[in-house]
């Protein structure tokens, strides 16, 4: 009879995603998992299989948790421009907060080598495909209301700030210049 497991599987999630994010898929070893889960490479391998497994489990959790609060709080009532405009700073604000600087778990798998294995490309595309929804959504509504000019197409704006968006997370792993990404937020609002 196999032993129950005697880990908490989000915990340990929550961990590898962590080591994920603050070293790139590359950069991780198995060592540095265990290390940080708590658990035996014999446990890490059963419970996950490999450490692409992992990793592309790690970034389903980070859907489920970082990337799900975005959407949550843009589906939230109020002016578009200012839901935009929440996103972008509560980005900056995260970003700078962080002295190492990990930007998004997603962009960063988007740019490594490993980005390109398995199941992390669709999971990648997936988290990309759901924030351009959910702001032309948004867009779609702050046209009908007036809010924004109704000249250009949705999706077309939608991927336009998403492009400024994504263009502020790599900026802000760079730079310590506050003023700098306020002025691309104002930029990305100011072309809606």
């Amino acid at each position: 009879m196999a032993r129950p497991r005697e880990f908490d599987p989000q915990a340990v999630l929550d961990a590898a995603m962590e080591v994920f994010w603050e070293q790139g898929y590359e950069a991780t070893s198995t060592e540095d998992l265990c290390r940080r889960t708590g658990l035996g490479r014999g446990s890490l391998y059963n419970a996950f299989g490999s450490k692409h497994r992992l990793y592309e489990e790690a970034l389903r959790r980070y859907a489920e948790t970082r990337a799900d609060a975005q959407l949550r709080m843009l589906a939230r009532p109020g002016p578009v421009r200012e839901r935009l405009r929440e996103l972008m700073l509560g980005v900056i604000d995260a970003d700078m907060a962080d002295p190492r600087r990990h930007g998004c778990l997603a962009l960063n798998a988007a740019t490594e080598s490993a980005g390109r294995d398995g199941e992390v490309p669709g999971l990648v595309r997936r988290h990309f495909t759901d924030l351009e929804q959910a702001l032309c959504h948004l867009v779609t509504l702050g046209q009908a209301a007036g809010e924004l000019p109704a000249g250009r197409p949705p999706i077309q704006v939608a991927r336009t700030f998403q492009s400024a968006y994504y263009g502020l997370r790599v900026l802000a792993k760079v730079t310590d210049d506050r003023n700098a990404l306020l002025d691309v937020v104002e930029g990305a609002l100011a072309a809606l």
